[in-house]
């Protein structure tokens, strides 16, 4: 198993922002694609963002779109996502994925144990 770890979650205001990191020891994110993917108590897994392990390919779901962006830093084997104009629908466990390609099948992906957002005034 590749897994990764996430790390950046935290209790923010509505309309605030917090930048997730996923990070990973013993192997390099570069060459997978990395995915994230929410859960809130009482729903089912959602798709947040995917980036690709070809430059320039990224990925978002449409209740994201806008207000999120996924992006990786090679030099410190890290990809973020930035979350901004954030609402109390966001209010999730967010689990980065490692994968061979981005990929809406949960199956497909090496997963990290999660980190709490909750968006709250």
């Amino acid at each position: 198993q590749l897994q990764p770890v996430e790390s950046g979650g935290g209790l923010v205001q509505p309309g605030g922002s917090l930048r997730l990191s996923c990070t990973a020891s013993g192997f390099t994110l570069d060459y997978y694609a990395i995915a994230w993917f929410r859960q809130a108590p009482g729903k089912e897994r959602e798709g947040v963002s995917c980036i690709s392990s070809r430059v320039g390919s990224t990925y978002y779901g449409d209740s994201v779109k806008g207000r999120f962006t996924i992006s990786r830093d090679s030099a410190k084997n890290t990809v973020y996502l930035q979350m901004n104009s954030l609402k109390p629908e966001d209010t999730a466990v967010y689990y980065c994925a490692v994968g061979p390609q981005c990929s809406r099948i949960a199956g497909s992906y090496d997963w990290g144990q999660g980190t709490q957002v909750t968006v709250s005034s």
